[in-house]
């Protein structure tokens, strides 16, 4: 049923100004205008990002959004250079390789916004 359509991610953050420098300044997004008061919306390749005001901000302890990258090490590397910060996890069957975490093919490397929401890249293992 809702396989055939399109998913967006929603993140909660305390101050949507906040949001705006890290999502915008940092990430590289930029508002589709479809924006309203405590919400910004994001194109995200073929899909939306939403951000939002919220009390709950940073609250949740699983990853909020992943974006499937070409280069995992080189998209790290831009992000490092803008002050992202990354995580560091004890994940069985993955060695990790300075900040990134690899098992196979798969690479992927964990950051957080502002409010501690956990965001992540991978790569496509398709190529």
């Amino acid at each position: 049923m809702l396989n055939d359509n399109e998913a967006m991610a929603t993140i909660a953050v305390k101050k949507i100004h906040n949001a705006k420098n890290f999502y915008e300044g940092v990430l590289g997004f930029k508002p589709t205008g479809d924006d309203h008061e405590g919400v910004v919306a994001y194109d995200s390749g073929g899909s939306k990002l939403f951000v939002y005001e919220s009390e709950y901000a940073g609250t949740n302890k699983a990853t909020a959004a992943t974006w499937v990258v070409d280069d995992v090490d080189g998209t790290v590397r831009t992000l490092k250079g803008r002050g992202v910060d990354f995580e560091h996890y004890d994940f069985p069957e993955t060695k990790l390789e300075g900040d990134v975490h690899v098992s196979g093919k798969m690479r992927a490397a964990w950051f957080k916004d502002p409010d501690g929401n956990i965001l992540a890249i991978v790569n496509n293992t398709e190529h």
